[in-house]
């Protein structure tokens, strides 16, 4: 097979990826399509592998790394989307963006003539 096609291939999912991270509201979908463009890079490191024949195979070692650190990726992610769902109630990254957790106040006691926000 010509390196052309798994190249073409891993351009394709790679900019559904960037879609996916530019266009997306929910932090899981951001996270999965991360591991789309790991799995992208991971394509191109096998097939270029491949292609130049290299006797230590360089680049599916580096697909190995590139997949442990795409787990790591995921389970810090997962953890860090959990505790954010947990306190904020909701995974939307637009209403994540002020990271500073706003003190609300009962209108009881706001002072005279301040409106309520």
């Amino acid at each position: 097979m010509h390196v052309v096609y798994p190249v073409v291939v891993s351009a394709l999912l790679f900019s559904i990826g960037v879609y996916g991270v530019l266009a997306r509201r929910n932090a899981i979908l951001v996270l999965m399509s991360v591991e789309l463009m790991l799995n992208a890079v991971n394509l191109n490191l096998v097939a270029f592998d491949v292609w130049l024949g290299d006797r230590l195979h360089g680049g599916q070692v580096l697909t190995l790394f590139v997949i442990v650190i795409a787990a790591a990726e995921v389970g810090l992610g997962l953890a860090i989307v959990l505790a954010v769902f947990r306190t904020r109630r909701t995974v939307d990254v637009d209403r994540l963006r002020a990271l500073a957790e706003v003190a609300r106040t009962p209108a009881s006691a706001r002072p005279e003539g301040e409106d309520a926000s």
